[in-house]
């Protein structure tokens, strides 16, 4: 609590206004500080599932796609692989000279896993089968090609 002390003159009258306030700071007020800082956490928390982007691909239309459940892998062939030579698998980019060896690897943990292919619409059918033949020689006995419906984005 801070002290106030009135200020005399020389003559023993107490000027109008002129008090000295003397304090000691032995706390600290955190009440800004954990003001700021959920502010912050709130902006945060709101911005952060908007910087979480993937890559587009865009799918081919199939009017009678089923959808399947379990636990599956993706692998995306995006419209540049032509000249880029990557794929991905899941969020994952992925040369495709060592696609094989990381398939099994995803394929010794779990041997029932799906493993589906999603190829954007600009990738040639040779390419898309060169990808689904090195699935093939990592031991994936299915392979699925996604499609979307109609109305989908």
């Amino acid at each position: 609590m801070p002290k106030l002390q009135a200020l005399e003159s020389a003559d023993g009258h107490r000027r109008g206004r002129s008090r000295r306030v003397s304090t000691v700071l032995a706390e600290i007020n955190v009440v800004p500080l954990v003001d700021v800082m959920l502010v912050l956490l709130i902006i945060f928390m709101v911005a952060a599932p908007m910087m979480q982007r993937g890559f587009d691909v865009n799918l081919p239309v199939a009017r009678r796609a089923e959808p399947k459940e379990g636990e599956r892998i993706f692998v995306s062939v995006p419209a540049d692989y032509g000249t880029k030579r990557v794929v991905y698998i899941g969020d994952k980019p992925v040369r495709v000279d060592v696609l094989t060896e990381r398939i099994r690897q995803d394929l010794l943990t779990n041997p029932t896993k799906d493993v589906f292919l999603r190829g954007d619409g600009q990738v040639r059918l040779q390419e898309l089968m060169d990808v689904m033949d090195r699935l093939k020689e990592a031991g994936v006995q299915k392979v699925g090609i996604v499609a979307k419906l109609p109305g989908e984005r």
